[in-house]
């Protein structure tokens, strides 16, 4: 016999025989290469026809040969192939016929096990036989149903099935899905993007929802809801700070966090008292709430909404409310007429709330002309004390300015975002945004008091050797980087030594570890340490850390967008299409009177600062881009105009926000045929 027929690595082989030896053959391919065999390796030895020919009829023979058949006469013990394609072809079959047995056989493990020697089988259990017919026909089924799925897509429909798993297909993908199999499939048949694919067939029926659930899926898997746990009790046996205080917010804040409170002293001094409300009195380490608020880190905030790190009753446990006596951390400290806080104290009380002033109702009345007048003659409440904290927080401001080596970047707008008829949907809701002149009086007093406390607590804790989390910021321009660290360093931007994140425990997780540590630093001074929640290199910390800052960039993330969002609903609800805006880099354009950078052609070319008039010829509230170009040039910047460093990270961020979500789904053979590898296992 010239020829062989052999099987390697699971494949068949026809070649002409070279040489035999005892054990081994060696054999040529049609290719040319020749390759050394086992002889239990040679399957079918035969003369006629040539090797390509032989196994090109035995492959497509198979085909033909009726598995059920074979099944059905084959012997209940090991059997060599041999014997079957004599009982199926009768007589003595020729070597096409034996090899195409072979094929047959080998190719249907659902029907007939290998068995140890070469050549020989045996057939499966008749149960193991039906069940693997089935699981062929379910994945048979299945592929007929992605292919009418995918088409379907291709032709601007969506197979409602895909449109229930939209948000899933794609972000958070089961790639084992027909669905997404599917879509796979339609991208790989169009050329197209998934995210537009799917949006031209209809299957985004609301941007806002698309934004949520991209968002949700990522960060909130479990859904937004809190565990049915018991909630913890408000410590009622504190003592009563000796004077009443007042916190400052925006209406909408239900997480009040700090108050603060003025004692005059009768040599013309200050007392001032810094409180925080002191939810980590009651939620120990590695408690059950404890565990909520580091799984979720920090209170997510959108316009309209927001997710709380901790239940909306716990947080009324703790807030800072007025006519109620609450528990929190004060720091205390003597102001003289230099306006230099020294004797600072930090005590764990109960302190009376007299008042929760309002941003969004006194911006307009605390002016620096108010402020500067007489405090009797001034309509709201709280106004001397108003006066002297305004005169205290610039000083305090100038300080920190010294230690910069520059003054902050004076003016600039925040905006606050009003959504009204959110909860009838997002597509009926109207937006409002105010634009808020940064650097107001109540802003700086709140800003400066939180870095005041925020400075102080982190060095005392630095002092006594208790681990805290701090907030640094080092470099210049590009370099320029803020980040979260277990040892005090720096912060450049505020111009501080250092800066642990102390007073927004009900809001962010990392304050509320460091209260917990305050808290033992109060109540037992130098030997905190032995009773802190946490130890120095606890391994937990770098954990909280590295999770923190990735977390907390993308709850930030999450805002930029819905904000975004509601800008661009803004313009289509005002009817809004032309603006004045300055030209920042790379084609971008920043909108005065609103938070909206994008890219307008015609403003590549221009030098930064340009003063430039733009119209905005569309937008996209899914992939929230914004399309326009520059119309006409209205300023040119003057030969000295620089970008400092604080504008130049703040422009870094808008850039960022500006950038369009896109969503990828990777393209993939849907499924593989439905063969002998997609059945069970034989047993």
């Amino acid at each position: 016999m010239s020829n062989i027929l052999f099987e390697d690595g699971g494949k068949f082989h026809a070649g002409r025989l070279l040489s035999e030896a005892q054990s081994s053959l060696q054999v040529e391919l049609d290719s040319g290469k020749r390759q050394k065999i086992k002889s239990t390796q040679a399957l079918v030895r035969f003369d006629q026809p040539a090797p390509a020919e032989l196994l090109h009829w035995a492959q497509a023979q198979q085909d033909d040969i009726d598995l059920d058949l074979l099944w059905e006469f084959a012997p209940e013990d090991d059997f060599h192939f041999d014997q079957v394609a004599a009982d199926y072809y009768g007589g003595t079959p020729d070597a096409r016929q034996r090899a195409a047995i072979l094929l047959r056989l080998f190719s249907a493990p659902h029907y007939f096990q290998r068995r140890g020697r070469a050549g020989q089988f045996r057939k499966a259990p008749a149960q193991q036989v039906q069940a693997a017919l089935a699981a062929i026909a379910r994945k048979q089924e299945q592929l007929r149903q992605i292919d009418a799925f995918a088409a379907e897509l291709a032709a601007g429909r969506c197979p409602p099935q895909v449109a229930e798993r939209l948000y899933q297909i794609l972000f958070k993908p089961d790639k084992n899905s027909l669905e997404y199999k599917a879509v796979a499939q339609a991208v790989k048949l169009t050329g197209r993007g998934a995210l537009a694919l799917l949006r031209d067939a209809g299957a985004i029926d609301s941007p806002w929802r698309f934004h949520m659930q991209r968002f949700l899926l990522e960060r909130f898997p479990k859904g937004t809801g809190f565990p049915a746990l018991p909630l913890p009790a408000a410590p009622a046996e504190l003592p009563l700070a000796p004077a009443a205080a007042f916190s400052i917010d925006d209406s909408a804040t239900t997480e009040i966090d700090d108050a603060f409170s003025l004692q005059w002293l009768d040599d013309g001094r200050v007392r001032l008292g810094i409180h925080i409300a002191a939810p980590a009195l009651a939620l120990a380490r590695d408690s059950d709430w404890d565990l909520v608020a580091r799984n979720r880190l920090s209170t997510v905030y959108m316009p309209g909404d927001k997710i709380t790190m901790l239940p909306d009753a716990l947080v009324q446990a703790f807030t800072l409310e007025a006519g109620r006596d609450c528990p929190a951390l004060s720091l205390y400290c003597t102001v003289g007429t230099d306006l230099v806080p020294t004797d600072f104290v930090t005590r764990v009380e109960r302190v009376r709330i007299a008042s929760n002033l309002r941003h969004d109702q006194l911006d307009a009345q605390v002016t620096e002309e108010a402020l500067a007048a007489d405090p009797a003659a001034q309509p709201y409440s709280h106004a001397a004390e108003l006066a002297w904290l305004w005169k205290l927080a610039q000083a305090l401001k100038k300080g920190r300015e010294q230690v910069r080596g520059k003054p902050e970047r004076a003016g600039g707008v925040d905006y606050t975002f009003r959504i009204d008829g959110l909860e009838h949907g997002a597509e009926a809701a109207t937006v409002r945004i105010e634009p808020r002149r940064r650097g107001a009086p109540l802003d700086t007093i709140v800003a400066e008091l939180m870095i005041l406390a925020n400075t102080t607590w982190g060095g005392w804790l630095a002092e006594l050797g208790l681990p805290a989390i701090y907030r640094s910021q080092s470099g210049f321009g590009a370099t320029l980087r803020t980040r979260m660290g277990l040892k005090p360093a720096p912060h450049q931007g505020l111009g501080v030594a250092q800066y642990a994140w102390c007073t927004s425990p009900l809001r962010r997780y990392v304050d509320l570890l460091n209260q917990g540590q305050l808290i033992a630093a109060a109540r037992h001074g130098k030997t905190a340490l032995l009773q802190a929640p946490f130890k120095p290199r606890d391994p937990l910390l770098y954990a909280i850390v590295e999770s923190f800052e990735d977390t907390y960039k993308a709850y930030a993330t999450h805002q930029s967008a819905l904000e975004r969002y509601w800008t661009l609903r803004y313009l289509a609800q005002q009817g809004l299409h032309s603006f004045d805006a300055t030209v920042l880099r790379d084609g971008a354009v920043r909108v005065d009177g609103l938070p909206l950078v994008f890219t307008a052609v015609g403003a590549q070319d221009l030098p930064r600062h340009a003063r430039v008039r733009v119209d905005i010829t569309g937008t996209d509230l899914i992939t929230l881009d914004v399309f326009g170009r520059v119309t006409a040039q209205i300023e040119t910047p003057p030969a000295a105009a620089v970008t400092d460093a604080d504008t130049q990270a703040e422009e870094e961020d808008a850039l960022l926000a500006a950038a369009p979500i896109s969503v990828a789904v990777d393209v993939e053979e849907p499924l593989a045929p439905a063969d002998a590898d997609d059945a069970p296992a034989a047993a």
